[in-house]
């Protein structure tokens, strides 16, 4: 008996704003930096890599490189893509951990 792998793209999961964000809030709380770079290409893709070119000025074969395995786009890049998307970043406190005091100056 053989079985058929068949491709898989994470983009064609992506179809919704919803969808969306719950992948990016999740692989931004497991704190990979890589995965987060290719999550962002992941959602571009989805949401027409040409219309984020367009945007953004970038060209169209430069994100898809910048959002390849193992790029390491500048974050400027990441943030015009982001907010291309109409996506905000935005921090929270950390409740688990305890928070270090800071020095104070004089």
């Amino acid at each position: 008996m053989t079985t058929t792998l068949l491709p898989f793209d994470m983009a064609e999961l992506l179809n919704t704003d919803e969808a969306i964000t719950e992948y990016l809030t999740q692989v931004l709380a497991e704190g990979d930096t890589d995965e987060l770079i290719r999550a962002v290409g992941y959602v571009a893709k989805a949401r027409g890599m040409a219309h984020i070119a367009n945007d953004t000025g970038l060209g169209r074969a430069s994100l898809y490189k910048a959002f390849a395995p193992g790029a390491k786009p500048r974050f400027e890049t990441v943030i015009k893509v982001m907010h291309s998307l109409g996506i905000d970043l935005q921090a929270t406190a950390q409740r688990s951990k305890p928070r270090k005091s800071m020095p104070t100056t004089r």
